[in-house]
């Protein structure tokens, strides 16, 4: 008869992975160790492994689950936000965004800078979340600046402007300061805007999303 887990399975689960994003940040992935791991949780390497089969399997979920948790964040507010007007729906998107990422500052390090450590499989397995994530913003951005309809190929490299913006906002961004996240999403969302509208014509781009020659003399 297979072992009925126990009802705070998924409590449990949950406080592992917090202390090894926590861990894996701090430490690094190759610093952290299982027995570190299982002494920060309060528990046995034992039942540790009841939950994760090694290392590599608590670093994919990490990610896997902060990245599953902005999507159902973001998917949740482009829905509801569907009939506003654009450039309102890329600000609440952005300040969603900053939201999510105010108690995940561990986890969101540790997807920038370990997920290229995980087996290849895995890899692409996260990289199609990341991609789904991109894909709401990359709807938000082309509907607020509409001029980038006529270059198509923009369009990513915009909505990949907007997430360096957004994503290396934790290493100066605090709570408290001049700024609340509402108005730092609104002060990006008027820079991809502004900057945005001015591309087609500062930057002219070939179907094929190269620089035409003119731009290039």
């Amino acid at each position: 008869m297979a072992r009925r887990r126990a009802l705070d399975y998924d409590d449990k689960r949950k406080a592992i992975l917090d202390r090894s994003a926590e861990l894996f940040a701090g430490h690094g992935y190759d610093g952290a160790s299982i027995s570190m791991i299982a002494e920060a949780c309060g528990v046995s390497k034992a039942l540790l492994y009841h939950y994760y089969g090694d290392k590599a399997e608590l670093l994919f979920d990490v990610i896997r689950t902060h990245l599953e948790d902005l999507i159902q964040t973001v998917e949740e507010v482009a829905g509801d936000r569907a009939a506003a007007p654009a450039e309102e729906r890329l600000a609440a998107l952005c300040t969603a965004l900053l939201d999510a990422y105010r108690d995940a500052d561990a986890e969101h390090q540790v997807q920038i800078n370990n997920l290229r450590l995980l087996p290849q499989e895995k890899q692409e397995a996260l990289r199609e979340l990341e991609r789904r994530l991109v894909a709401v913003f990359a709807a938000a951005v082309a509907a607020a600046v509409p001029r980038l309809a006529d270059r198509p190929a923009l369009v990513k490299p915009v909505t990949m402007s907007l997430f360096g913006m957004l994503n290396w906002s934790y290493l100066w961004f605090r709570d408290g300061g001049a700024l609340s996240r509402a108005d730092y999403a609104r002060l990006v969302t008027r820079l991809i805007v502004d900057g945005g509208e001015a591309l087609p014509a500062a930057f002219p781009v070939t179907p094929a999303g190269r620089r035409s020659p003119q731009a290039a003399e």
